[in-house]
């Protein structure tokens, strides 16, 4: 075998190992999910108030999201963790699996200016399906009264979380871990 031809062949064996032990080591490598959210109440006034329309959530490699979609801007909320969510404003108690549970009220209501609802559900007790979710347990709904919409969300423990705001969303991050 020449020396070009074996030098040839050893670039070449060189080349094709390079992507495998790149993939193997950014596999090994875990994500890191360090957040300074903390876990007590985050609330903002309302300027603005839109109609809610929507409910969805995602999964994040290090939190899971509740957004809560509305007609048009929105900037209001109050989010706390609570010993019991309570229906609104009948302050009936909202049963929900988790070891914690949020109250997550968006200043709009989820009804127009007619009083017919802008956003409907089939079941009260679940709106989402949260199955898969790592920190996520159940999402209920507790009521929209005075232009206030708010919903129960169990959670695997009392874990960080922070709300934040864009356009016609409120969006609810709870991280994974501490």
């Amino acid at each position: 075998m020449s020396r070009k031809t074996l030098l040839v062949l050893i670039i070449t064996v060189a080349a094709l190992l390079v992507p495998v032990s790149l993939s193997q080591s950014a596999a090994a490598t875990p994500v890191a999910c360090s957040v300074t959210w903390g876990s007590q109440k985050k609330m903002a006034p309302s300027t603005v108030i839109g109609e809610l329309v929507d409910i969805r959530s995602g999964r994040n490699e290090c939190y899971d999201r509740m957004v809560l979609d509305f007609n048009s801007r929105v900037d209001g909320f109050v989010v706390s963790y609570v010993d019991q969510v309570v229906e609104d404003p009948t302050g009936v108690p909202i049963p929900l699996r988790g070891g914690a549970r949020l109250s997550v009220a968006a200043h709009g209501p989820a009804y127009n200016d007619n009083g017919q609802p802008t956003y409907t559900f089939q079941d009260r007790n679940e709106l989402l399906d949260l199955t898969g979710y790592q920190t996520f347990r159940q999402l209920a709904w507790a009521g929209s009264f005075e232009a206030i919409t708010t919903v129960g969300l169990g959670v695997r423990a009392r874990l960080p979380f922070r709300v934040l705001t864009w356009d016609n969303k409120v969006i609810v991050d709870v991280a994974h871990t501490w």
